[in-house]
């Protein structure tokens, strides 16, 4: 197909939009994409992003997340917990994490709504 742009996209460029940049391995939100940087970028350049796989993200601090949970992207603190309002569904804790745990695995992935 000569229409087909990148067939095994994992990635996809994103402007980074906070304030002091991005280091390579945080996670980013730009409108409905959510991705973690594969090097350090400043504000507004644009920055190599994976959309795809697991990776260990900052989490809320003392939120204990179990395996299987649905995790969401905090993008004011810039981190992962469980609360789903006012953020962005990334996907899901691929292993149990302590409250006392600095950071969460999870599998980045569009999860459906329950029973879906």
């Amino acid at each position: 197909m000569r229409n087909c742009l990148r067939p095994d996209a994992r990635s996809i460029p994103m402007a980074v939009p906070y304030t002091g940049g991005i280091l390579a391995g945080q996670g980013l939100l730009v409108g409905a994409f959510f991705g973690v940087a594969a090097a350090d970028a400043a504000q507004n350049t644009l920055v190599e992003c994976e959309t795809r796989g697991e990776f260990e993200l900052p989490k809320e601090p003392a939120l204990a997340i179990t395996q299987g949970a649905r995790v969401f992207w905090d993008n004011t603190h810039r981190r992962i917990t469980t609360t789903a309002s006012g953020n962005y569904e990334v996907g899901l804790c691929t292993v149990t994490a302590a409250g006392t745990d600095p950071t969460v695995r999870v599998m980045l992935a569009r999860v459906p709504a329950a029973g879906a």
